[in-house]
């Protein structure tokens, strides 16, 4: 629609109205769009309240914010942001920018519990607009910094998660490296979102600008443009752009009530906030971004409606702190060009010096010079009220502007850019640097423009540099990208850091290590002679379970149960990962605490197992020392051990109940009762679900081998405690299984259980080498034998006698195909089983070459001998018991056997036998005098 009185614009709507009507084809569609545009822009001019339109982390925004707010001197500043993060805002004077506003809940309530945990983050860098408003209100006496956007609630109340993860990965988003992943999976709140969200506009505007992305378009025709120009001009600009793009945006009904929302919530809280304070309008600057500014909400103005109800916050608890940034975080999260946030940060410093407009900072900033308060604080001349007078026309209608080439400039880039090539690993000369300087001339002209972009200049580098294979670990355009300024990452500072972190800087400052410092660094501690860094080591090996990979390596050192340490070695990086140490401080006020809780958060999941919950009883013991703890987590794994239906975790509850009753046993002077339940009701567990195992296709032979290994080791304790042995015995009898692999492992338990002999089990595995029908399943018999030893450690050496039976009788076809069975079996599964055999492999076979050939198998020894060498020992036995009978009277009290010693005959003579019976002795004659 076109505005009826008179204005300003009524020369541009004119020309505009005669444009569409030569241009247009269809009907009205055109002239309505641009008359509409010139609306937008004539609305937001003629608003009592001062609209101040930006672009996020834009030079040209940054330098002309800086400018209005020394020439106005506003009282009440309203900024696009939200305003649960203004707590944060002071703090920013203790950290290095570029860094981030974040709001962070890891406990949801009023949200799907799978969005957990939710994060808000707002960067800031220096080269922004906001940054200059927050740094005039916080230093300047009597100014109001007011925050009007949502709250972070609201931000996931408004916009479903699926929003975020449906949008297209953006061609131009930077490498994926460390500093790109700084954010997170945050969702990101920025002021100033002016890119086309018309995919036609943005690929019409980049093709007729011969660029090659976005960043690089704005860069040449608004921020170039823009850089020197008068407020008016910049402020009709940039409310003409945003109202274009806000037109022309696909027409996504959730997305437009999203952005209409903020418009309304914006505008509802600074009227709360004028008739709060009757605070005179003209006294106020409202900032936000260009496609905001050029609203047509019922809501807009100081005399808008007041229809809008901003909802209630959910009941989910909010932490808000400040957590490092970098400009490849701000890219990546944004969609921004690789390298367009530091090119920025290079023009900004560039307009400061040409403008000579001095820009506000916070006093005490990282890295900011000391500045005069009487600069800061002095109150400039009232400007006169002038109406708004049109701008636009004239720089529509003016050619554009070529600047002269810089050739100085141009030369230091090019010679800097072969230096660091060379640096890289690039054969590069003067040559490479001449090719760079006039080919960044060349595609500048092909490109109508005078003087060469950084873009242009990265394009020659790369063409003319970088020819088939990149030498180092970067490339030219990341080299380009280090020579423009780099990679800036912040950091917050000590003071802005929140309780926990700042406990965890207090505690390992016996190391005498920067922490806060980027890198790696190597802490030793010997604490053999320095008994006070045994704390350090806590506060480390908690650090290590809490924080990323990296964060704090061992090198040097381990923590096991009952063990102390001696001496340790780490690597620190808690200055790269800040982030992380910050968000643990949103969980609780110490590590200790924050463990205790992912503890229980771990133990009380939905999808606790028993060896989880094993797990965390193991970590209470192992990292908080904490028995209260343990003995809670502990009765928990023993409920969560009755639920299960399933022996999925036999062999992680298997070898941590082992583990902590070894702990206990030694530790301790009684078992704690939670332990000796669990034995005891893992015995009846275990026994009940033994022949479902066996016969289950879905259990493993591992994870049978571990049922049995946990009721064949606990037996005692179980039995002690008063479990039936019966269960077990009826458990095994009523096992039938089909699989080889398990059939073999019920006989080995039926060999420890004492149902089966080894010459029995000698004789099946006989017998089935000697089926040719069973030999190709062979092989898998004897991987149940190897997992037999799990339960059934005694029967070691009838393994090694079963393998070597196997490799000496089964055909290459056979025997071949199942070598990397075995292996992989004793790898995966076997790791703590090789030992076993190994060790019995040398106890059996001779230890030198020569002595093989004349070698016996132990298992292939003659009978007879074996026979006589067991009575030989027996003889012996009773000739000692007899030596000895109170010994024996005494071994038998303990047993329970009562009796008394008996004087046995010793029988007739041979001779008199032969006597009493001649045709026997005749017989017996005959077979001696044969042999």
């Amino acid at each position: 629609m076109s505005s009826t009185h008179e204005g300003p614009f009524e020369a541009l709507r004119g020309q505009l109205q005669e444009a569409a009507a030569t241009f247009a084809d269809g009907p009205d569609a055109l002239q309505g769009i641009l008359l509409g545009i010139v609306d937008d822009v004539d609305r937001a001019v003629r608003e009592p309240l001062e609209i101040f339109p930006v672009c996020h982390h834009s030079p040209a925004s940054a330098v002309a914010m800086a400018r209005r707010l020394r020439e106005k001197q506003p009282k009440v500043v309203y900024l696009e942001l939200c305003e649960d993060m203004a707590p944060l805002l002071t703090e920013l004077r203790n950290c290095k920018l570029p860094v981030a506003l974040q709001a962070f809940a890891t406990e949801v309530d009023g949200f799907p519990a799978e969005w957990s945990p939710l994060s808000v983050v707002a960067p800031i860098t220096e080269a922004s607009a906001e940054y200059q408003a927050i740094a005039y209100a916080l230093d300047t006496p009597g100014v109001e910094l007011v925050l009007v956007d949502r709250s972070s609630d609201h931000v996931f109340q408004w916009d479903a998660r699926e929003t975020h993860a449906d949008e297209p990965a953006d061609p131009d988003a930077p490498r994926a490296e460390e500093e790109a992943a700084l954010h997170g999976d945050a969702v990101g709140v920025e002021i100033g979102d002016l890119r086309p969200r018309f995919a036609e506009l943005e690929e019409h505007l980049l093709r007729h600008g011969r660029v090659r992305h976005w960043s690089e378009w704005w860069h040449q025709y608004v921020e170039l443009p823009l850089g020197d120009s008068d407020h008016d001009t910049y402020r009709q600009v940039m409310l003409l752009i945003g109202s274009l793009f806000r037109r022309l945006a696909p027409g996504d009904p959730h997305r437009v009530r999203v952005d209409e929302d903020r418009e309304r919530y914006m505008w509802t809280r600074m009227r709360e906030h004028l008739s709060a304070t009757g605070t005179d309008p003209a006294d106020c600057l409202y900032i936000c971004g260009a496609f905001h500014a050029a609203s047509r909400v019922g809501e807009f103005g100081v005399d808008g409606t007041d229809t809008f109800e901003i909802s209630p916050r959910s009941a989910t608890k909010w932490q808000q702190g400040l957590i490092p940034s970098s400009h490849a975080a701000i890219e990546a999260q944004f969609g921004l060009a690789a390298g367009s946030v530091s090119i920025a940060a290079t023009v900004w410093a560039k307009n400061v010096r040409r403008t000579r407009v001095e820009p506000y900072r916070l006093a005490g900033q990282a890295g900011a010079k000391k500045t005069k308060a009487k600069k800061t604080a002095a109150a400039a001349a009232p400007v006169p009220a002038v109406g708004p007078s049109d701008k636009l026309t004239g720089f529509l209608q003016q050619p554009p502007v070529l600047d002269r080439l810089d050739e100085t400039e141009l030369l230091g880039w090019s010679v800097e850019i072969v230096r660091a090539a060379r640096r890289g690993g690039y054969l590069a000369s003067t040559a490479d640097a001449i090719a760079v300087f006039e080919t960044s001339i060349l595609l500048a002209g092909m490109r109508d423009r005078a003087r060469p972009t950084p873009y242009d200049f990265q394009d020659a580098a790369v063409t003319c540099i970088e020819k088939d294979t990149v030498p180092g670990r970067r490339d030219v355009r990341r080299l380009v990208e280090i020579m423009m300024g780099g990679d800036r990452v912040g950091q917050v500072g000590y003071e802005a850091l929140p309780p926990l972190a700042r406990d965890v800087h207090d505690r390992l400052a016996p190391l005498s290590l920067r922490l806060q410092q980027r890198g790696v660094q190597r802490a030793l501690l010997d604490i053999a002679s320095e008994p006070e860094l045994e704390r350090c080591s806590d506060v480390l090996w908690m650090l290590r379970f809490l924080m990323p990979q990296g964060a704090a390596r061992p090198i040097m050192g381990e923590r096991r149960l009952g063990e102390r340490p001696i001496q340790e070695s780490w690597d620190l990086a808690l200055g790269t990962h800040q982030r992380a140490l910050i968000e643990l401080g949103y969980e609780g006020v110490s590590i200790e605490q924050v463990l205790e809780q992912r503890l229980r958060r771990t133990a009380y999941g939905p999808h606790a197992t028993a060896a989880t919950v094993l797990e965390t009883v193991e970590d209470a013991t192992l990292y908080l020392c904490s028995r209260r703890l343990a003995d809670e987590l502990g009765t928990r794994a023993l409920e969560v051990l009755s639920a299960e239906r399933s022996v999925d975790g036999a062999p992680e509850v298997l070898r941590r109940v082992r583990r902590l009753l070894a702990y206990y046993r030694t530790s301790e002077p009684v078992l704690p009762p939670w332990i000796e339940s669990f034995v005891k009701t893992g015995y009846a567990h275990y026994c009940t679900l033994l022949p479902t195992a066996f016969t289950d296709d879905d259990a493993t032979v591992r994870q049978v081998a571990a049922m049995l290994g946990f009721l064949f080791s606990m037996e005692s304790l179980a039995l002690s405690l008063g479990c039936d042995r019966a269960q077990l015995e009826l458990a095994v009898a009523q096992s039938h299984p089909q699989d080889p692999s398990k059939t073999a492992l019920l006989w080995a338990a039926q060999v420890q259980l004492g149902h089966l002999s080894r010459a029995d089990l000698r004789a099946r595995c006989d017998e089935l080498l000697g089926n040719p029908l069973v030999i190709p399943a062979y092989p898998r018999y004897l991987s149940g034998f190897v997992h037999a030893l799990e339960p059934v450690p005694g029967l070691t050496d009838f393994v090694v006698e079963a393998v070597s039976n196997a490799f000496g009788r089964l055909p290459d076809p056979v025997l071949l195909p199942w070598l990397p069975t075995l292996i992989t079996t004793l790898r995966s599964g076997g790791a703590e089983l090789a030992p076993l055999l190994i060790r019995e492999a040398g106890r059996i076979f001779p230890g030198r070459l020569a002595a093989l050939d004349e070698w016996v198998p132990p298992w292939r020894s003659q009978p007879e001998a074996v026979h006589t060498a067991r009575r030989a020992d027996a003889s012996r036995g009773c000739t000692l018991l007899a030596a000895h009978p109170a010994a024996c009277d005494a071994v038998a009290s303990l047993l329970g056997c009562n009796g008394t010693w008996e004087t046995v005959d010793p029988g007739p003579s041979g001779a008199a036998l032969a006597g009493r019976h001649p045709d026997t002795a005749v017989v017996l004659e005959g077979l001696l005098a044969g042999a």
